[in-house]
Parts: C-alpha cells; structure tokens; sequence
C-alpha cells in the first residue's frame, strides 16, 4: 500500500540558493535604501524651500524702507535654511516680481540644489535636483512712510 504524501529528501532541486542569494538580497536592500534616501532628501529641500520663500517675503513687506526690505528678507531666507539644516550659501534668494510700493505684491524665489546620493556600484543618481519655491505678500497698504494712498484693488 503507497502512502499519498511521498518525501522528497534526495537532490537540491528548489532550492533557492546559498551566500549569493543573501549577497544579491542585501544588496538590492542597500540600493532601495538609498533611493528612498534621496527622494526623502528632495521632499525635504523643497519643504526647506518653501519655508525661506514664505519668511522672506513676510520680512520684505514688513521692512522698514525699500532699502533695508531686499538685505532683511535675504537675512531671513538664510536663517530659515540654517534651521532646517542647509547652507545659506548654497541658496538663490531672488525678488521675481514686484516692488517695495504700497499696495504692491512681491515674489521672492529661493533656489537650493537637493543632495546627491552617490550609489555603490552605480555612482552617482541624477545630476542633482534644483528645488525652487515661490511666495507672494502684498505690501501693506496702511502703513507708514510709503508714498501713495492705500488703493488696491
């Protein structure tokens, strides 16, 4: 009488493989890693990005003259960057639209390049992503020492 359930215990066939299998495994965890890493870093500028637009163009309405409004709103991209952890240096503050007049509203841009990540094996992933963010203020139409009357649209 044969038993349905039959033991295979002679051969290798099926199996899966050895030290290389491993090898090739953690490899391809390292690598997903990795590129995850530098997505992360690009979401992470951009969001770093987008907070020294925003204070900049807060600090350049509220500046005291027209002088003094484009130095403040570089001084307060920089030290947002810094506290996210970037370099100031690596950053292109820019008014892109507007002027220090009542009633006016600016665009400032900040500019900052994402960290590249150098892959094993591969090298370097992608020329490096320029991350730009833009914020828009109206300059307020009520405050003192701006010439014109308070008439926005």
């Amino acid at each position: 009488m044969s038993t349905p359930f039959r033991r295979r215990t002679a051969g290798e066939a099926g199996f899966a493989g050895g030290l290389e299998g491993l090898v090739f495994g953690l490899l391809v965890f390292v690598l997903g890693t990795l590129l995850v890493a530098n997505a992360w870093g690009v979401v992470d500028t951009k969001l770093a990005a987008d907070a020294a637009a925003r204070q900049a163009a807060r600090t350049y309405v509220e500046a005291p003259n027209a002088t003094a409004a484009g130095t403040e709103a570089r001084l307060a991209a920089d030290e947002t960057l810094a506290g996210y952890g970037r370099s100031p240096t690596r950053a292109v503050v820019s008014l892109v639209a507007g002027s220090f007049e009542r009633c006016r509203r600016i665009t400032i841009e900040v500019g900052y390049s994402a960290p590249l990540v150098e892959l094993p094996l591969i090298g370097l992933v992608g020329p490096g992503e320029k991350v730009t963010a833009r914020h828009s203020e109206i300059v307020d139409p009520f405050r003192t020492g701006l010439a014109g009357t308070a008439a926005c649209p």
